[in-house]
């Protein structure tokens, strides 16, 4: 079992009354972390010690910043094998995913000490007689990040690095699914010489979460939220931040569309489509959910997914004898199942898969999947992929648009002018023409439209986020006023 503590002001500190909860492995029901329990006091010690911090942070140079966040990095990749470990026993997923976070994660810690020296200003043009005007990004404060348990290392990282390499401060509020991961992150770049109250770090109850992010949120400190995690969780979010009137980034849920047209090379777009479907037992926020598949190919492109898909079991993941590993919990493995009874009732067929047994399910496709079905609209985050056919062009743009989501998807097809057209005129924040719709890069504008949130994490993009865009002018000569 891990014991795990806040990090508050650097300092590894129980909660308030020693109060702690418990985060059970997925697949054999122990104990797997056992963790400090936060209360509004702890929230609010936290805000204070990063706002503490902000000043001598913010003021240092871009290379003393870069130098931290690389030093990060490089603890992130040796710690490789304790993150594998804690996430297994957290959520259940495999040490490929595990080891995959981790590579990434330390390549966004990079990306972020790059973007140390680009974070740019203009002079802009002014009417005024002798008057230099300016337009200068300077970090805006402390910034509260929400990190989810799905991609732990990947999403808990991007959370919180670009954040400090603005030169803010940052308390993160860690999963209650994997919160020794999220601290094992803190820990990285406290190694890395991060200076006392930069970073704090909040764990708590489930059930202590919501009265915790209206404090934090709350708190005059905070200037910035950034949030990735469910839809309707999102909308609270976004919501509270509203109401204090604090700039909130939000990555919600998802309902990838890949589409498959007439021309497609069936055979990548199976590996696309298996890939994206099912990597990580379908628990992405970019995870392919329905296949717009057209008629004319649908029946082979299904024979080969189908055969692919029966070769993707599910096992427990500290074995690593299969591909896929648990669900996060119970809860999900009967939702999943739900959905794929309703779809069934209503004329759907499971051409692959479709077993569970407690939180392990093997990879499922549902054939014939149309709009009056829950699957069809309801975002699953399994390892279960719906086939909506559809007859032309016209129809599959509609389809994949059919959804309240907009985060990622993709089209396969061999005339590359035709399928960047549909590209193009999909309503996503991301859209790959012959790759996955699971495809994430440090550098890169991530963020979606609709109910799939607003904001971009990454890169240049991501800087706008966490900066404040202000307008300096100096007057260069005597000024002539009317009055």
């Amino acid at each position: 079992m891990n014991k795990i503590a806040l990090l508050l002001d650097n300092q590894d500190v129980e909660a308030v009354n020693g109060v702690t909860f418990d985060r059970l492995n997925p697949v054999t029901g122990d104990v797997a972390s056992r963790a400090a329990a936060a209360q509004i006091e702890d929230a609010a010690r936290a805000a204070d010690a990063a706002a503490a911090a902000f000043p001598a942070w913010s003021a240092k140079g871009p290379s003393e910043r870069r130098a931290i966040l690389l030093k990060a990095a490089d603890a992130l990749a040796a710690k490789t094998p304790r993150f594998i470990e804690l996430i297994a026993t957290e959520t259940g997923a495999t040490a490929g995913w595990a080891g995959f976070n981790v590579h990434l994660a330390a390549n966004m810690l990079r990306e972020a000490a790059a973007m140390t020296t680009q974070i740019s200003g203009e002079v802009i043009p002014s009417d005024k007689p002798g008057c230099i005007a300016m337009a200068v990004r300077q970090p805006a404060g402390v910034v509260l990040s929400i990190a989810p348990w799905n991609a732990p290392v990947i999403l808990g990282v991007r959370a919180v690095a670009l954040p400090l390499a603005c030169g803010n401060a940052v308390v993160l509020k860690a999963s209650e699914i994997c919160p020794g991961t999220h601290r094992l992150i803190a820990e990285c770049l406290r190694e890395a010489g991060l200076p006392s109250g930069v970073l704090n770090v909040i764990t708590n109850a489930p059930e202590d979460a919501p009265a915790l992010i209206e404090e934090l949120i709350s708190h005059p400190a905070i200037r910035r939220v950034n949030f990735t995690g469910s839809t309707r969780v999102g909308r609270i979010i976004a919501q509270i931040a509203a109401k204090y009137l604090k700039p909130a980034l939000l990555e919600l849920g998802g309902k990838a569309p890949l589409i498959v047209l007439d021309d497609a090379d069936l055979d990548a777009a199976v590996a696309a489509a298996a890939f994206g479907a099912f990597m990580n037992q379908g628990q992405i926020c970019m995870s392919t959910e329905r296949l717009v598949v057209d008629e004319k190919v649908a029946d082979a492109f299904v024979a080969k997914l189908a055969a692919k898909a029966e070769t993707l079991v599910a096992g427990d993941p500290r074995a690593g004898k299969t591909p896929l590993g648990s669900l996060i919990g119970l809860d999900a493995a009967e939702r999943v199942q739900a959905l794929i009874k309703d779809a069934v009732g209503k004329g759907a067929k499971v051409v692959a898969g479709g077993r569970t047994d407690r939180t392990l399910m093997s990879a499922t496709v549902v054939d014939h999947v149309t709009s009056g079905m829950r699957i069809y609209g309801e975002e699953s985050f399994g390892p279960v992929v719906s086939v909506v056919r559809v007859k032309g062009v016209e129809e599959a743009i509609r389809v994949a648009n059919d959804t309240e989501y907009g985060l990622s998807a993709s089209v396969f097809g061999r005339d590359i002018a035709r399928a960047l057209d549909v590209a193009k005129r999909i309503e996503s924040g991301i859209c790959h023409v012959n790759g996955a719709t699971v495809h994430d890069e440090a550098q890169m504008p991530f963020g979606g439209t609709k109910a799939s949130g607003y904001g971009r994490f990454g890169g240049k993009a991501g800087i706008a986020e966490f900066t404040e865009l202000r307008w300096i002018t100096i007057e260069t000569g005597p000024q002539q006023y009317p009055i």
